[in-house]
């Protein structure tokens, strides 16, 4: 599996608060499209299509196997780099000469909404994670179909668990808390575990607030500043003022795996990219010394579901075929395949049947995380709350502010943008 993802969405979130600013992108399109059908008949024509990443190289490949299956239709797959896939949607929206389709992050689809097509009614996404669905839906009308999901579990060394006293993984914060405090003082660790830090902290560490029952926005307006919320941040902040986690630990990359590693933090929270770069890291025998869990609970255990999404643009000269492709790759036996190719984490529950996926004792967790994970607002202005986030965790994360003044500041700055 592949760091890339994570990493370069990052970097174009960033870079997108001054691309968006406060409008929609695609508020210069002509408006959706009312759903269609798609029928039975086999896809036909030329398809174009854009993919990020890693799915960008793979694609070419494996459409084929639906190019096959539809003897009158050609894939063309365009590979679109990360770091210039968002200015490059929002000019081909702007000129009116999108793809057909293409792989959409979850967290654009807001941005893009205006210039994507309903989806058609019969194509069924029945069996899809929830908090993926929410992702395609903006205003009540599904943009999208989830292709990928990804999301964030715990991480821990069972090693030094076992050395801690601790056998089974967390199931409460009091539990989490304390098993941290363990792997220090009786397991040997330097700290008990790692937050995510710096870039999209403020999505990394989501789960806190959702699992203590708080809400981002209630639909008009943000729900930022709320008892839930400034008890999730206080737990968060414990964690570096009891000396339990390290307020300036290295940022760098790689920096969190090293560490994890060797042992001087031995708990994490991140996606399922990081099984594998663990096990290269560690070398043989070092996926025996680890594991993953759900998220401790709270009031839940209430996870960030994130991943791509297929859509058809407004434009397409080949709407009905674009969306047979779409059909087929989120099909449960395609989703699996592709899993297989790529590491991908399939958007349809049922793939998870699939024994590539079902043996996997790192990947349970992820796949009953899932079920309860949810998506961000699909707003416009989700990238520069998020922001704003991140900016207030590294103040209480360094000590310099309370999570109750934080939230107050980010719930203004939250209230001036709007949900756009």
């Amino acid at each position: 599996m592949k760091k890339t993802r994570w990493s370069a969405v990052a970097v174009v979130a960033a870079a997108a608060i001054a691309l968006t600013g406060c409008g929609r992108t695609s508020d210069t399109g002509s408006g959706a499209a009312e759903a269609s059908t798609i029928g039975d008949a086999k896809a036909e024509g030329t398809l174009t299509m854009w993919a990020m990443g890693a799915e960008g190289e793979a694609l070419p490949a494996f459409v084929k196997q639906f190019e096959e299956a539809n003897p009158g239709v050609t894939v063309e797959v365009t590979p679109v780099p990360w770091d210039a896939a968002y200015s490059k949607f929002q000019t081909a929206i702007a000129g009116g000469n999108t793809p057909d389709l293409a792989m959409v992050g979850s967290t654009w689809m807001a941005d893009f909404g205006d210039a994507l097509q309903t989806v058609p009614t019969d194509l069924s996404t029945d069996g899809i994670f929830p908090g993926a669905i929410d992702s395609t839906m903006i205003d009540d009308r599904a943009t999208g179909v989830p292709w990928y999901v990804d999301t964030r579990v715990l991480y821990y060394r069972t090693d030094i668990a076992a050395q801690a006293g601790w056998n089974e993984a967390p199931t409460t914060w009091d539990d989490l808390k304390q098993m941290a405090a363990d792997m220090q003082s009786k397991g040997g660790a330097d700290y008990g575990i790692r937050f995510p830090a710096g870039n999209d902290s403020f999505q990394g560490n989501v789960w806190m607030p959702w699992s203590n029952g708080a809400e981002l926005e209630d639909g008009s307006k943000w729900t930022l500043d709320t008892p839930e919320t400034a008890e999730a941040f206080e737990y968060y902040q414990s964690f570096y003022t009891d000396g339990v986690a390290n307020p300036a630990a290295d940022r760098s990359a790689g920096a969190q795996e090293a560490d994890f590693v060797s042992g001087k933090t031995p708990m994490l929270i991140d996606g399922p990219f990081l099984i594998g770069q663990l096990e290269e890291l560690g070398g043989e025998g070092f996926s025996d010394k680890f594991t993953t869990a759900v998220l401790p609970a709270k009031e839940s255990s209430t996870s960030f579901s994130g991943g791509a999404n297929l859509a058809v643009f407004d434009n397409s000269d080949n709407a009905a075929s674009a969306w047979k492709l779409v059909q087929w790759l989120t099909e449960p036996e395609t989703q699996a395949a592709w899993y297989a190719e790529t590491g991908d984490l399939p958007a349809v529950q049922d793939a998870w049947k699939d024994d590539a996926l079902a043996s996997s004792k790192t990947l349970a967790a992820f796949g009953t995380q899932l079920e309860t994970a949810k998506s961000v607002p699909a707003v416009t202005t989700w990238v520069q709350v998020a922001a704003a986030g991140d900016a207030m965790l590294e103040k209480i994360r360094l000590g310099q502010q309370s999570p109750a003044d934080g939230l107050k500041e980010l719930q203004a700055t939250a209230d001036q943008l709007g949900l756009g």
